[in-house]
């Protein structure tokens, strides 16, 4: 049975993998995102920044988890997903203006960028790493960045006020969600839908592929039905 480990903590990108099927393992990563992102050469691509940030991301959770596989007395968990396992990392930013917005992380700027972003559009980047690990070393790897556009409405203040006074603004990239309160404030979208939450299902599902996992074998269903039979 292959492992699906997911490196992130967001209940956004867990829930749409459950709803796809999925039971991954959740191990979040100690990355220094600003750290990563300023190591990087100046003239780096917008993609290659959050893609840059969720291979560090996956690369951290798979080198603690193949650690703690070699320890005594470790978990099944992480002895079972070093064996035959796949870790995703992901990170998301929005695009306004040219410039990569990530966590706003307070009010005052949260209200800033919705400024910058009602009546307008942006596009959500989201970058995604796969690595394969087989018999306890990383056997491959595939990185690749999801682009979507999202056009968003004009609040009111005072829906603007309640949005950012809940909270949920503060800790998302961008400083909305489409899965959350933020959904009644975007338009439309041009993309992905799951990529704008988090996790791109048609864009990780080739990047399985391209280390050999096919989706399907993931699926809880299937493997139930596969014992069954």
């Amino acid at each position: 049975m292959t492992r699906f480990v997911l490196g992130s903590a967001s209940p956004a990108r867990l829930q749409v993998l459950r709803s796809a099927g999925l039971d991954p393992v959740v191990r979040v990563s100690d990355v220094d995102e600003d750290a990563v992102a300023a190591a990087l050469p100046p003239n780096t691509a917008h993609a290659g920044v959050v893609t840059a940030l969720a291979r560090a991301k996956a690369e951290a959770v798979a080198g603690a988890m193949l650690v703690e596989a070699r320890a005594p007395g470790t978990a099944d968990e992480a002895l079972a997903a070093v064996t035959d396992g796949v870790v995703v990392g992901c990170d998301s930013m929005l695009l306004v203006d040219g410039v990569l917005q990530g966590k706003p992380h307070t009010p005052e700027l949260a209200r800033a960028r919705w400024a910058d972003m009602a009546g307008g559009s942006a596009d959500l980047l989201t970058g995604h790493s796969v690595l394969r690990l087989r018999e306890g070393r990383i056997t491959a790897e595939a990185s690749e960045c999801s682009s979507t556009t999202v056009h968003f409405a004009e609040p009111d203040p005072r829906e603007l006020d309640a949005y950012i006074a809940s909270g949920e603004p503060l800790a998302v990239a961008g400083a909305f969600t489409l899965d959350g309160m933020g959904g009644w404030f975007v338009d439309r979208i041009d993309g992905d839908p799951s990529s704008v939450i988090g996790i791109g299902l048609p864009l990780v599902r080739r990047l399985l592929g391209d280390v050999g996992v096919g989706v399907a074998q993931l699926w809880v269903g299937a493997q139930l039905g596969a014992e069954s039979t």
